[in-house]
């Protein structure tokens, strides 16, 4: 009877194993490997003339000046209110926290559309001091790193928050009654305890920042060769038929991802083996 049940365990697991293996394939796999197929389908000469086209460049430069803009602005931010939430009390503490994952569940067109109402130099409430000022936000740059930073910002945070928790505070008092300063403290006792959490959250903010669409097309205006950002060129070029193109640009977001999913698996295993030893 007891092999009988091992046994069936067993197979169940086998099976379990291999429904989760093909729900990957055929959902994540599968339409991936179709993206770079199409992409070399036709040799290296249509992917050299893509990477080689002055506007595809200046998509790609637009998108890496957002998705920088938006790592240093959210890694600043980020370990700013993940000390706050963890080592302070004050009011207002748990609607804080709450706020933090806004950006997790409200689609970016509803994010787009909120920068764009505070922004309009029409109906906002900054869009004519700042423009009054000379300073140009929607449908240019500024926009897009605002939209792009405020999707990818609760991934340093969440990524801190836990090991703020379980470095505890200890140390950090040690330091203190030895005549540290804040400065001090932080720099030689707390950047070195959350470092590989912090660059777990530099890393997914990198790749959801370069991967943002809705939000950015939003506030953009999409204007081609001026605020066409990576993603928002994909669907341009598609659309036109000219998806070699398309495929390409796609194919090299993609290879942005999967390095990130693997920098993210070899950095946690790093972390992990350093706390066993």
């Amino acid at each position: 009877m007891a092999k009988a049940v091992v046994g069936a365990r067993g197979a169940t697991k086998h099976v379990a194993r291999w429904v989760a293996i093909l729900y990957v394939a055929l959902l994540v796999a599968w339409p991936v490997a179709l993206v770079f197929w199409n992409t070399f389908a036709d040799g290296l000469q249509p992917v050299i003339e893509t990477f080689t086209d002055p506007l595809v460049l200046n998509s790609l430069r637009l998108t890496a000046i957002a998705a920088a803009w938006s790592v240093v602005l959210n890694v600043l931010f980020g370990v700013t209110v993940s000390i706050l939430l963890v080592r302070y009390e004050f009011p207002g503490k748990r609607l804080l926290n709450a706020l933090v994952d806004l950006p997790l569940s409200v689609s970016p067109i509803v994010v787009g559309l909120s920068i764009v109402l505070v922004y309009s130099t029409t109906t906002g409430w900054f869009g004519e001091p700042l423009a009054s000022a000379g300073i140009k936000v929607l449908f240019s740059t500024p926009a897009i790193v605002l939209a792009t930073t405020f999707v990818a910002m609760p991934l340093v945070i969440r990524e801190l928050v836990p090991v703020l928790q379980e470095v505890g505070t200890d140390q950090e008092q040690a330091a203190r009654s030895l005549g540290a300063n804040f400065p001090q403290t932080f720099r030689r006792i707390t950047l070195p305890a959350i470092r590989w959490g912090l660059l777990y959250g530099v890393v997914l903010c990198l790749a959801r920042s370069i991967g943002e669409f809705g939000a950015v097309k939003v506030v953009s205006g999409n204007l081609i060769g001026q605020t066409q950002t990576a993603t928002l060129m994909v669907e341009q070029l598609y659309y036109d038929f000219d998806q070699e193109k398309a495929f390409a640009i796609a194919s090299l977001l993609a290879v942005i991802s999967i390095i990130t999913i693997v920098t993210v698996s070899l950095l946690r295993s790093r972390a992990e083996s350093r706390r066993d030893s």
